[in-house]
């Protein structure tokens, strides 16, 4: 005979397992902040966590406008990526819809960290500064990207077909954070997370 499954009647709210900072910034970011919170402490299942970065942008849609956001959450031994942004409905008289999703990546599987800066006025560079804007991109294997050009040859004056050669590139997640559009401190927000990435990576 099976046994009576017994219920909770006293059920822990996920989203309660967020460290304080991570919680104010999904609820900062404005894009159904308890929806967001409950998915990011499902994948994050109670572990600790060692640096998170919130990341909001809108995307444009013939002529509607989109938000998306993307919440990276760093704990021991993981990296877990949230994804929430609008759908359309079904109907133009139906409710408003949103989807999220979640991805878990082993450390030991992150293939690698690059940071992309743009200086303006290089000239005029003060150190510690690293840019205006920044884009952080991690790679993990899911996705490549194959990039093709053209191939040559040594010879300046040679007209023929030498084919095309290339180089394949992990391009999993993109993340471009702009001093001008989020402010300074979400570059920064982005420089931490990296680093905190780049310290735990291979792990």
């Amino acid at each position: 005979m099976l046994g009576r499954l017994h219920e909770s009647h006293d059920p822990q709210v996920p989203a309660d397992s967020l460290p304080q900072d991570l919680a104010d910034d999904i609820e900062a970011a404005g894009y159904y902040p308890a929806l967001v919170a409950d998915v990011v402490a499902t994948a994050v299942a109670g572990q600790e966590v060692q640096a998170h970065l919130v990341h909001q942008e809108a995307t444009f849609d013939t002529d509607t406008v989109r938000r998306h956001l993307t919440v990276l959450v760093l704990t021991p031994g993981r990296l877990v990526i949230a994804h929430a942004d609008d759908r359309e409905a079904e109907h133009v008289e139906s409710a408003p819809v949103a989807m999220a999703t979640t991805e878990t990546v082993p450390l030991s599987r992150l293939r690698g960290v690059v940071l992309s800066h743009v200086m303006a006025n290089p000239e005029d560079y003060r150190p510690g500064s690293l840019g205006r804007e920044v884009t952080l991109t991690l790679g993990w294997g899911a996705i490549s990207r194959l990039d093709l050009v053209p191939a040559g040859c040594a010879d300046p004056q040679c007209e023929g077909d030498h084919g095309y050669e290339g180089t394949v590139a992990g391009d999993d997640i993109s993340l471009r954070v702009s001093g001008e559009v989020s402010g300074a401190q979400a570059v920064q927000e982005a420089l931490d997370f990296a680093r905190a990435v780049q310290a735990n990576l291979g792990r």
